[in-house]
């Protein structure tokens, strides 16, 4: 294996306040999805859909635990980690999360996530796009409870819905 250059760090993401003092942090919706949809298609076309949306999925899950690690205040309580990481998801422009089941002890939950980032808005294309929120999810989740959780997208704008659903189940 050759040696990695790009490894994930958070302080990859830089200074942005030192870097963009006229420009800030924020950037168009636009913006993010080209960059996503363009590497998406070219990963594809060199990788195949699965595998891609497999490293989709990785990705998202790595970013999903870096972003509770370096955003999401440190706690034991569920509802008190569900109010964070709504505020933060908010906050950073990601969506609007809500959860509409929970079930701890059985490793089991429903939640979606409307105005998402990846999709909310874009044409209906007959099949669900957000393999990267996916991950995202199963990588916070895992986060806060330490164990690890299949997260799948039922519901997408894509599919003709106007909120992304997701179902995550603990992987025992």
């Amino acid at each position: 294996m050759t040696e990695r250059i790009y490894k994930f760090s958070w302080d990859l993401l830089g200074d942005i306040a030192l870097g963009r003092p006229n420009l800030g942090p924020g950037m168009r919706v636009e913006v993010y999805r080209l960059m996503q949809f363009t590497f998406r298609d070219v990963m594809e076309q060199h990788l195949g859909a699965e595998k891609t949306d497999r490293i989709f999925y990785e990705a998202g899950k790595l970013a999903g635990a870096e972003f509770y690690g370096n955003v999401i205040p440190e706690t034991k309580n569920f509802n008190e980690f569900v109010k964070s990481l709504q505020e933060r998801l908010t906050e950073f422009g990601i969506g609007v999360l809500r959860i509409e089941e929970a079930n701890m002890e059985n490793g089991t939950f429903v939640l979606t996530v409307s105005e998402d980032l990846d999709c909310s808005g874009l044409p209906e294309l007959g099949y669900e796009i957000c393999t990267y929120d996916e991950g995202f999810i199963a990588g916070v989740l895992q986060s806060f409870t330490g164990r690890e959780f299949n997260v799948r997208e039922t519901d997408c704008w894509c599919t003709g819905d106007r909120t992304c659903r997701f179902t995550a189940k603990e992987i025992i």
